[in-house]
């Protein structure tokens, strides 16, 4: 991998790089996104953006993948001596009580220790919905 100066957004890319190069073992990973809460913006941004529906304090990872009778996970990346603020702890705690696994990840390489045992989880089951009641095309 690429040398970068270690933040949590260079470790969140790493991240992200070893998920595309591992997604030849977990398919899984293609459906790994990021949620941008985080960066400077104008204040007219930061509105706009609010009122489009971005929610500060929401964790960075999402896998909504169901592993281990979860129904997805959710990682916000931390680096160094930072710690989860109020915020993202309220989000957390939400997340987990709706059934989510949860976890604040230090590096890049813990995020993937997690997100490989995750992985390694038996497949939660979810009922389907009865036959003609999806809303999918």
């Amino acid at each position: 991998m690429a040398q970068y100066a270690s933040n949590e957004e260079n470790e969140q890319i790493i991240l992200f790089r070893w998920a595309e190069f591992a997604k030849n073992q977990h398919p899984e990973l293609e459906l790994m996104y990021h949620i941008p809460n985080e960066g400077k913006r104008s204040r007219l941004a930061g509105a706009r953006l609010k009122e489009a529906g971005l929610k500060s304090g929401v964790p960075d990872v999402c896998l909504p993948v169901a592993r281990g009778g979860y129904i997805g996970l959710y990682i916000e990346n931390k680096y160094g001596k930072n710690k989860p603020t109020e915020n993202q702890k309220r989000w957390l705690r939400a997340l987990r009580a709706a059934g989510h696994l949860v976890a604040v990840c230090y590096g890049w390489e813990q995020a993937k220790e997690l997100i490989e045992e995750y992985l390694a989880l038996p497949p939660t089951v979810i009922p389907r919905e009865a036959k003609g009641e999806s809303n999918e095309d």
